[in-house]
C-alpha cells in the first residue's frame, strides 16, 4: 500500500493542495477549511514528510537545548518548559549535554553549522572570549540562559542570583541565624561567580562575617556530600574533627549554591546527628522538584527556571523569524519557597 500524500489529502477533503499545506503548516484558513483537511488527514493517516518540508521551507523545524548536566533537576524544569513554547510553535525539541568544559560547549556551538537544527538555546556553565566569539558568528540564532557581558550582542535570559541570595540570608536572620556558612560550587562558573558574589554582598549588606565558605568541586549530591564534610572539619579546626567536637562548632545556618548540593550537605549533618532545622537551618538555591522530595523538605531560593525556559525559548523563536531585531537582556527576579528545613 502505497504512502498517502498530500494531493490524496487534497482530493479527499475536496480542497487544493495549496489549502492543505497551509492548514498543516498551521497559516490562516477558515474553519470549515480546518476541519475537512484534519478529518481527510485522518481518514488516510497522512503523516508529513517532515525532511521534505525541511528542503522546501530551508528550515529543520528542530531545535537545540544545551545544558552541562540534564540530571540536573534545575534543567529538567527548564527543559519542560522550553519544549512546551518550541513545541506549540512546531517545533521538535533535541537536548544535549555540553559537560561542564567551555571547550565542548564551543564545539557544541561551532557544530550548530551542520544544519541539524534552526536554532539553539544554550546554558553555558564556563563562558569565555572564545564562547561568546562562536556565539556571534553561529549560522544558526543562538539565545543564552545565563549571564555573558553584553557587550556580546545576544540574546539572554538570567536569574538574579545575588537577589536571592539576599533573600536567603534575611530569612535566616528573621529566624534568628547569624552564624551562616556557605557551600558553593566551582567559583570559576557562571552561577559560582554570581552565587558567591550575592553572599558576600548580602553578608555585608547585613554586617555579618560568614562561619566558613566552602567550594565543591561540582553542583551535585557527592559533591554536597563532600563539601559537608569539609565544612565540618573546618569549623572543627580539624580535619580528623570527631563527632563532638563537629556538632559544638557547626554553624547555626548553612546556604548551599544550589538544591543537590544542600540536600548532599544535609546527609552530612544527619551523619553526626545534626538536625535540620533545629541545629542547622539549611537553604538551597533553584527551588527544584528535589526540594520538596528532601527530608525533611528544603527550603531554597526560586531562580525562575521555568521562566527562564520559556522566556528563553520565545526569545529564539523571535529571532528565527527576526534575525535583525535588537538583542534583548531579560532578569528572571527570585522568591523565596520556605519548608521545614529552615525553622
Amino acid at each position: 500500500m502505497s504512502r498517502p500524500t498530500i494531493a490524496g489529502v487534497a482530493r479527499t477533503a475536496g480542497v487544493s493542495v495549496a489549502s492543505v499545506s497551509r492548514v498543516l503548516n498551521g497559516l490562516p484558513a477558515t474553519e470549515e477549511m480546518v476541519e475537512r483537511v484534519q478529518r481527510a488527514v485522518e481518514e488516510l493517516g497522512y503523516v508529513p514528510d517532515s525532511r521534505a518540508r525541511s528542503l522546501k521551507v530551508g528550515r529543520t523545524f528542530q531545535l537545540t537545548l544545551a545544558v552541562a548536566d540534564v540530571g540536573n533537576p534545575v534543567y529538567v524544569t527548564m527543559m519542560r518548559a522550553v519544549e512546551e513554547v518550541v513545541s506549540a510553535a512546531g517545533y521538535r525539541l533535541v537536548v544535549t549535554t555540553t559537560g561542564p568544559d567551555v571547550v565542548d560547549e564551543v564545539a557544541l556551538v561551532r557544530g550548530m553549522a551542520r544544519g541539524y537544527a534552526d536554532g539553539l538555546v544554550i546554558s553555558p556553565l564556563r563562558v569565555d572570549d572564545d564562547l561568546i566569539k562562536s556565539i556571534r558568528e553561529c549560522d544558526v540564532p543562538v539565545v543564552v540562559a545565563g549571564n555573558v557581558p553584553a557587550s556580546a550582542g545576544v540574546d539572554t535570559v538570567r536569574a538574579n542570583s545575588p537577589k536571592g541570595m539576599l533573600l536567603a540570608v534575611e530569612h535566616l536572620l528573621a529566624k534568628g541565624r547569624k552564624r551562616i556558612a556557605f557551600v558553593n560550587g566551582p567559583v570559576d562558573t557562571v552561577p559560582g561567580t554570581a552565587r558567591a558574589k550575592g553572599f558576600a554582598d548580602a553578608m555585608k549588606a547585613n554586617g555579618l562575617r560568614p562561619v566558613a565558605e566552602v567550594e565543591a568541586v561540582d553542583f551535585t549530591f557527592a559533591a554536597g556530600r563532600e563539601a559537608g564534610r569539609e565544612l565540618l572539619s573546618s569549623v572543627a579546626g580539624s580535619n580528623g574533627a570527631s563527632t563532638a567536637k563537629a556538632r559544638a562548632a557547626a554553624p547555626d545556618a548553612v546556604i548551599a549554591a544550589n538544591d543537590l548540593l544542600a540536600v548532599g550537605l544535609m546527609h552530612e549533618l544527619a551523619a553526626v546527628d545534626l538536625v535540620v532545622p533545629d541545629d542547622v537551618a539549611v537553604i538551597g538555591m533553584d527551588d527544584s522538584e528535589l526540594a520538596e522530595q528532601s527530608f525533611p523538605p528544603l527550603t531554597s531560593v526560586n531562580l525562575g527556571s521555568a521562566e527562564r525556559g520559556r522566556r528563553a525559548a520565545e526569545l529564539l523563536l523571535a529571532r528565527i523569524e527576526d534575525a535583525t531585531r535588537t538583542p534583548r537582556r531579560i532578569v528572571v527576579q527570585p522568591t523565596l519557597s520556605i519548608r521545614r528545613s529552615t525553622p
